[in-house]
């Protein structure tokens, strides 16, 4: 196989990927590259802490326990917001985005970035479900191999969580009654 074989195969994929972009796009900009990346990121990600549970020999449950799966959904849920739409963690977003304005309690509306890869990160980091993804793998995976101090942890978002929706209740109840 000679270099010219190679790179007429190289010419044709390019080729193929710039007309599959443009045929999917319908016109709108999409980082299709950039989304293909995270995903092997992803892939990456998740085959790397399979390895390190595969390595430290620990069992894997034959299903999850059903408290598990609420606690980790629970957890995911308050901390992919935290991550993704908090002021406080805004700085770890800035990068990547643009402020837009706010957007309900201590909460952010933010943009991706144009360009160079920041517009995918951009737009995982300003999403609550596609940060929520990477927050779940973490977490079961911390629940493999530190299972108490995963579960300590996501105990304590769990508890923020419901705090949090006390908090909001408590401020529609004020509402409510100051509007009578």
């Amino acid at each position: 196989m000679g270099t010219a074989t190679e790179n007429r195969l190289a010419g044709r994929l390019q080729g193929f990927l710039r007309g599959t972009k443009k045929n999917y796009s319908a016109g709108h900009e999409r980082p299709l590259g950039g989304y293909l990346a995270a995903m092997a990121g992803f892939g990456v990600y998740t085959a790397a802490w399979a390895t390190v549970v595969r390595l430290r020999g620990r069992p894997l449950p034959d299903r999850p326990a059903p408290w598990d799966v609420a606690l980790t959904a629970v957890a995911a849920f308050r901390l992919s917001r935290l991550l993704s739409k908090a002021a406080v963690t805004s700085p770890l977003r800035a990068p990547f985005t643009k402020y837009v304005g706010p957007q309900g309690p201590a909460e952010l509306q933010e943009e991706a970035q144009a360009g160079d890869g920041k517009d995918t990160v951009g737009e995982l980091v300003t999403c609550p479900f596609c940060t929520s993804v990477w927050v779940v793998s973490t977490l079961t995976a911390g629940q493999l191999l530190w299972p108490q101090a995963t579960r300590t942890a996501m105990g304590a978002l769990a508890a923020l969580a419901g705090a949090d929706a006390l908090q909001l209740t408590y401020a529609a109840l004020v509402d409510k009654t100051e509007g009578e």
